[in-house]
């Protein structure tokens, strides 16, 4: 039993590191290239036009695993600008450009320049004078074999794989890796369409599940079928996903905050069965999170749990479901605590990210923390709310053991670079903390139910983030937020005890470091240290024992 706790303690720790279910944490660069800054940076040739809306066309060729597609991109001109960006990774081929204004019809783009896996026109082709031509239509013909997936999603492209009746089972993963892996797009998390989407071409055996709502299919009369699907919300460019496959479908209606809600289920034929057990889950994740975080944010594109050839993945409004129909992750508990083997952690958790990363997504893959953070605490508050808040404070610390410490949690900036993985384990521990030094849910669901409300379907950044919280519960978090998500340090609470007397400070901590925590030294009660010597006095009476309260991510160290 011993050599089995072990090994499942260091599958967990991996686990957490890169789970796909959270996120798909990019190669820790050391030094950067002119792609990453094209690709990560929102500079000159993209600040001066907004996307409104994709409209993508594409036939999958699934025996040489191929695509032709044309992706019809909606702009708004916003102000004067000089090139144009369009983002389509290699080994995809971009093929023309064509464009329409108000007054210009379908003219092609004369010249093209290609720049790794950028592509720029002048911008003079409509925008000069901009206020004339407000409203512009890109026209962006592609082709190619887009990148495989090595290990989805983890390492991002196209999936593609066979059920086991041997039927294609196809899908893709992006995030981190970007939507340009596989269509031409303004591959960046600051600028999101209104709306989107999908027309899917593939052997009209096959089922093709998309985002948002089902439009309708066309039978070609070619032995194809082009299946339409169409989001009425901003989306992020890399949940825009097509899933292909011989599904099966069942469905139920929602009672929720607002309204009648649409929960679909998309599943390979023969795990009807399963399914109909397994996504119990679904309704219960959105009743503890309608509950914590305020309505679903996505109303009228109903809501999807949609079978993929891989683990798991928070494409909006269609979530990506792979944990093979087990509780836990694959099985595992993640925590380590037996809590989380009590509700299936894909379902949980990737529907979290429906409230944090899609209805609010930061505009720097940097701060991805604001993602993957909150959303780890979700699984937390699921706990809480279906088992008791005990049962959450177990989980939460259970998670622990997964934290690295090895870089910041907030990566670098403009050149599409994450940090560490820390951001799943560590960031949730550090909202765990605001909560307790908050000491008051109905103020703390406040502030999670305010930053979806505030900030709903918008872009963000962390400062943001820190901003609203801060104001909202009225408590400084600012040097809490420095040290977990900054820096690697985890603080140390020196303390040291005479008699009836406790003197206790902060070390290894950043300037200024404040937090308050609930302690027990005779009786339980609140202190704040600081880097300098504080000293508490109390009645000799009583245990001179002195224990931190664990739900604070702290070390303690006793001196002389």
């Amino acid at each position: 039993m011993k050599q089995l706790i072990k090994a499942c303690s260091l599958f967990t720790c991996c686990l957490l590191l890169f789970t796909a279910a959270e996120a798909q944490p990019l190669k820790q660069s050391t030094g950067f290239t002119r792609g990453d800054t094209l690709r990560g940076t929102y500079g000159p040739s993209r600040d001066w036009w907004d996307v409104t809306k994709y409209d993508l066309h594409v036939k999958f060729n699934l025996k040489d695993s191929s695509i032709l597609g044309i992706n019809v991109i909606s702009i708004k001109v916003l102000k004067k600008g000089k090139e144009l960006q369009v983002d389509l990774q290699e080994p995809m081929i971009l093929d023309s450009i064509l464009f329409s204004t108000n007054d210009i019809a379908n003219k092609k783009i004369p010249e093209i320049r290609k720049d790794g896996n950028a592509y720029f026109i002048s911008a003079d082709n409509f925008s000069v004078p901009h206020t004339k031509y407000p409203d512009v239509r890109l026209y962006v013909y592609y082709h190619g074999k887009p990148r495989v997936a090595v290990r989805p999603p983890w390492d991002g492209g196209l999936i593609m794989k066979k059920d086991k009746n041997n039927n294609p089972f196809v899908s893709l993963a992006c995030q981190g890796l970007g939507a340009s892996v596989w269509y031409p797009c303004k591959d960046h998390q600051a600028d999101e369409p209104d709306s989107a989407e999908m027309h899917i071409t593939i052997p009209d055996s096959l089922m093709c599940v998309g985002n948002g709502r089902f439009r309708g299919k066309v039978n070609n009369g070619d032995g194809t079928a082009t299946f339409n699907w169409a989001v009425t919300n901003p989306i992020n460019s890399y949940n825009l996903i097509p899933y292909i496959g011989k599904y099966t479908h069942f469905s139920e209606v929602y009672d929720g905050e607002k309204g009648k809600l649409d929960m679909d289920y998309w599943v390979l034929d023969y795990n009807l069965d399963k399914a109909k057990k397994q996504f119990k889950d679904a309704p219960r994740m959105m009743k503890a999170f309608e509950h914590w975080f305020g309505p679903y944010p996505f109303y009228e594109d109903g809501f999807k749990l949609v079978e993929a050839p891989h683990l798991g993945m928070e494409h909006q409004s269609a979530t990506a479901y792979g944990n093979k129909y087990m509780n836990g992750y694959l099985g595992q508990d993640l925590s380590g605590t037996g809590w989380g083997l009590k509700w299936d952690f894909i379902i949980v958790h990737e529907a979290g990210h429906e409230w944090f990363a899609n209805n609010i997504s930061t505009k720097d893959i940097a701060d991805m923390w604001v993602h993957e953070g909150f959303t780890n605490y979700s699984e937390t508050l699921f706990t809480d709310y279906w088992y008791g808040k005990p049962a959450g404070n177990e989980y939460v610390i259970g998670t622990r053991k997964g934290i690295q410490n090895d870089i910041p949690i907030i990566g670098i900036y403009h050149v599409n670079q994450e940090g560490s993985g820390d951001m799943y384990p560590k960031s949730g521990n550090m909202l765990h903390a605001i909560r307790q030094v908050i000491n008051d849910d109905s103020t703390f669901r406040m502030i999670l139910r305010g930053l979806n409300k505030t900030f709903y379907h918008q872009t963000v950044t962390t400062k943001e983030v820190e901003d609203y919280i801060n104001k909202e519960s009225r408590i400084n978090f600012s040097k809490v937020f420095d040290q977990y998500l900054r820096t690697v340090q985890i603080p140390v609470l020196e303390y040291k005890i005479d008699g009836y007397k406790l003197s206790y400070r902060y070390t290894n901590c950043v300037k200024g470091f404040n937090l308050p925590l609930k302690i027990k030294f005779k009786t339980e009660q609140w202190i704040k240290p600081t880097e300098k010597w504080k000293t508490l006095n109390l009645y000799p009476e009583g245990d001179n024992s002195f224990t931190v309260d664990p739900n604070f991510y702290i070390k303690t160290k006793k001196v002389d």
